[in-house]
């Protein structure tokens, strides 16, 4: 069973870029450098909206106890670097895992 790690951020228009370049660049590989057990991947959802931009991540754990080896007992609270803080206009202050019940790819 896996467990997403769903989370909302919302930046300004002209913020956008500058935020999902601080993603790409230093906050991503950052978590991937903790090497935390049973992390596998994180994914990046944007959406332009008329004044403000919203981003969501999904993270995916093997199980919710890699998602508390990473953000510890109080696992739903946020990690909100201070770099992104400074370019973030609003944010969840907690994020929802959800269980992985069926993926199913085609081709």
């Amino acid at each position: 069973m896996a467990i997403k790690r769903v989370w909302h951020g919302w930046t300004t228009p002209e913020n956008a870029d500058k935020y999902q370049k601080l993603l790409h660049d230093e906050v991503f590989p950052g978590i991937e450098a903790k090497k935390i057990p049973g992390y596998q991947s994180i994914e990046l959802l944007r959406r332009d909206l008329c004044d403000e931009v919203e981003f969501v991540t999904i993270m995916t754990f093997d199980s919710l106890q890699n998602v508390i080896d990473f953000q510890g007992e109080d696992y739903a609270r946020c990690y909100v670097p201070d770099t992104a803080k400074l370019v973030l206009k609003r944010w969840d202050q907690v994020s929802a895992h959800y269980e992985l019940k069926e993926c199913r790819k085609y081709q």
